[in-house]
């Protein structure tokens, strides 16, 4: 059987839990989950255990935080004023919101704190400074 390697295109199922088991993503009642291996498209931890795999092969893959979508950076939260925010855009706790950078790209935020008088905003990955658990199943290879 032909076995993965650098540079190949591959096709997974995947199911990813969190530390506690709870599953945070997951490609069941989807297409399998298509990229290039090593090309950067999926977290590092992952990308790293695919090589040597055989279609039909499973595994459990541990991802260490560093592994997949790094630490929190405290500079990623800012603080903006409440009044540069309009009315009809909800900010409670945990929402999720898209900014626009000065460059012009869109940036996708969650509201961490309110206040009076502002809106803390995190860009961070919901899921950084979390270790991952992946059960993957390689489907197709090519």
């Amino acid at each position: 059987m032909t076995q993965v390697k650098t540079g190949d295109t591959v096709r997974i199922h995947y199911t990813g839990t969190l530390s506690d088991g709870a599953t945070f993503d997951s490609s069941e009642g989807r297409d399998p989950l298509e990229f290039t291996v090593g090309s950067g498209q999926i977290i590092p931890g992952l990308d790293a255990a695919l090589p040597g795999m055989e279609v039909g092969d499973t595994k459990t893959v541990e991802v260490p935080a560093d592994d997949a979508y790094g630490q929190p950076d405290p500079n990623a939260r800012q603080a903006v004023p409440r009044t540069e925010i309009p009315d009809h855009i909800p900010v409670d706790p945990g929402t999720q919101l898209q900014v626009q950078t000065p460059q012009g790209q869109t940036l996708p935020v969650t509201v961490v704190e309110v206040t009076e008088e502002q809106v803390i905003l995190d860009a961070n990955h919901p899921l950084a400074g979390q270790d991952l658990t992946f059960a993957i199943e390689l489907v197709a290879i090519g």
